[in-house]
């Protein structure tokens, strides 16, 4: 079956690496050292792709879990300092990889659908919408908050094939993280790691996907 859509995960596929001074921002404001910072960071980033949490309801939870309420800069107030942070937050995730974005144009005029399938939370799309003007060039965006379902389970992966229209052989998915490509080679969906333009054009090669779809 002739392959008819490309679908790609949007952090640290069509993004660059997470934004230096915004994460150097947050270290500063919460006055965590790295190795303390991360795990909290990481410890509710589900839950908010899911949309059990805002960017808001996530960073209060984070200033009590860490124990920040008295040590925090107590001349500002206390939500304009989570506002600050959620800010920075969405900041943190708003690069681009104009590589992978202008492959996703070649892609377009060769005739292939394109979606955005990511583990997505409201305060960094929203930033997004105001960033970016290449949005409206996929075909389907599939936002895991707004339909309260994430990677790697498997209803999110359904959904964005129905959206599509395509059948999981028709469809080939790019994510960075393992545990999501597996997921999608479960469904029947040719999956393949990003992580470097150069590597991705050698796995479309290996796979003989350079017959149908330009190299980026």
């Amino acid at each position: 079956m002739a392959l008819r859509a490309v679908v790609f995960d949007y952090g640290m596929v069509l993004t660059g690496p997470p934004d230096p001074e915004a994460h150097a921002a947050l270290l500063r404001i919460t006055g965590l050292p790295s190795d303390r910072f991360e795990p909290l960071y990481w410890a509710d980033r589900h839950a908010l792709d899911e949309g059990k949490l805002t960017g808001i309801t996530f960073w209060q939870k984070f200033i009590r879990d860490a124990a920040l309420d008295h040590a925090m800069d107590q001349s500002a107030p206390r939500q304009s300092i989570v506002e600050e942070l959620n800010r920075w937050d969405a900041r943190l995730w708003t690069t681009q990889n104009p590589a992978m974005l202008a492959w996703q144009q070649q892609l377009k005029e060769r005739g292939l659908l394109t979606a955005i399938l990511s583990n997505m939370s409201d305060n960094v799309l929203e930033n997004m919408k105001r960033e970016f003007d290449w949005l409206h060039r996929f075909d389907v965006l599939a936002w895991s908050y707004q339909l309260h379902m994430a990677k790697p389970g498997p209803a999110i992966y359904r959904h964005t094939l129905a959206e599509l229209g395509t059948q999981p052989e028709e469809t080939l998915f790019l994510d960075d993280k393992l545990v999501n490509v597996e997921a999608a080679r479960a469904l029947g969906i040719q999956a393949i790691q990003f992580s470097t333009v150069e590597r991705l054009r050698a796995d479309l090669i290996a796979a003989g996907l350079d017959a149908v779809l330009s190299l980026p």
